[in-house]
């Protein structure tokens, strides 16, 4: 039996997005849309912020590279490119010294590609500008998929994604990559729960779907508890970026909270403008692939519990903040 193929069908983007402000850039902040934007570009993005204040400007969305926990400035336009954008660029990233700039847009005229082209060459190393065209394509009377195409990236970029997936790792950081790797198809195989994506480090990201928060599940060759490297050690924990106001609402509920999770807490950075973690740890020979299967167990388990106790608290905290700047206006 022949397969009956569809045709594709380019759509409008205002069809779908009216504005940039209230319709593209929530959408694109939203985990799942990031999660397409960051594999386009080779990026793992966490959403910091939307209508992030520079001055007396706004920058669209700012994200944090989780690999390198640097700073990436996202600004978009439904329309082609034009100097009014290029110049917004330029002093968002100036202002919040972002190393990895990302304009979005429906059509790139030539002088803006090679505008980025430029940039990049003249530019010192680690600040990468990326320039990319957004489509909107059907199929028949199925639902609208995105897709991002790059204009233009940073010179070498394909080379520096592979190496920082598959370069030269110490031992360690080589356990880390792999119990990583084991950790997600674990998790995947398990829970609903979404995993970032592997590398040779201590953490893993997990969004929890609320700005400015995330969960992390860690495997730390340093002890925290004897302050040493005399035997690794587990911690899942909730990050919290900044001053963030949500923290005051959890404050409140502490001895609710504990009593819920049913595991000692550690809250650090309480009150400072560095970020707050609440976590839970014990001590892991993470070393040892033979103990991943029950470390893995142990980390999933908490973290649910994590997200089962801490994801309402913080919708909460989200609402209560919401009306409280509404009865302002």
């Amino acid at each position: 039996m022949k397969a009956t193929l569809g045709t594709l069908q380019r759509i409008n983007l205002r069809d779908v997005w009216t504005t940039e402000a209230t319709d593209f850039t929530p959408w694109l902040a939203q985990p799942g849309n990031l999660k397409l934007l960051g594999q386009t570009i080779g990026i793992e993005l966490e959403c910091e912020a939307q209508e992030k204040e520079v001055g007396p400007f706004r920058a669209d969305i700012l994200c944090k590279d989780t690999a390198t926990d640097n700073w990436v400035l996202i600004e978009n336009q439904l329309e082609r490119t034009d100097h009014t954008h290029l110049g917004q660029l330029l002093t968002y990233a100036a202002g919040l010294d972002a190393v990895t700039i990302v304009w979005i847009t429906e059509q790139f005229t030539e002088e803006h590609r090679a505008a980025l082209d430029w940039l990049n060459e003249k530019t010192e190393g680690g600040i990468n500008f990326f320039g990319l065209e957004v489509e909107l394509w059907r199929i028949g009377d199925s639902p609208i998929a995105p897709k991002f195409n790059i204009i233009c990236k940073p010179n070498g970029w394909t080379r520096t994604v592979r190496e920082r997936a598959s370069g030269e790792l110490t031992e360690d950081k080589g356990i880390q990559f792999k119990f990583w790797t084991a950790y997600k198809e674990f998790v995947e195989s398990n829970s609903n729960i979404q995993c970032g994506t592997p590398h040779p480090r201590h953490w893993m990201t997990h969004s929890i779907g609320i700005s400015g928060v995330h969960l992390s599940s860690v495997a730390s060759m340093w002890n925290s508890a004897t302050n040493s490297f005399s035997m690794p050690e587990l911690r899942l924990e909730l990050v919290l970026n900044g001053k963030n106001p949500k923290l005051k609402t959890l404050e409140t509920k502490k001895d609710e909270i504990e009593r819920a999770i049913g595991l000692p807490l550690t809250w650090t950075n309480v009150g400072s403008a560095g970020k707050c973690r609440i976590y839970t740890r014990r001590d892991a020979d993470v070393r040892n692939p033979s103990h991943w299967a029950e470390q893995h167990k142990w980390l999933l388990e908490t973290l649910e519990t994590f997200n089962r106790v801490f994801k309402p608290l913080l919708k909460e905290a989200d609402t209560s903040l919401a009306n409280a700047e509404n009865n302002l206006a």
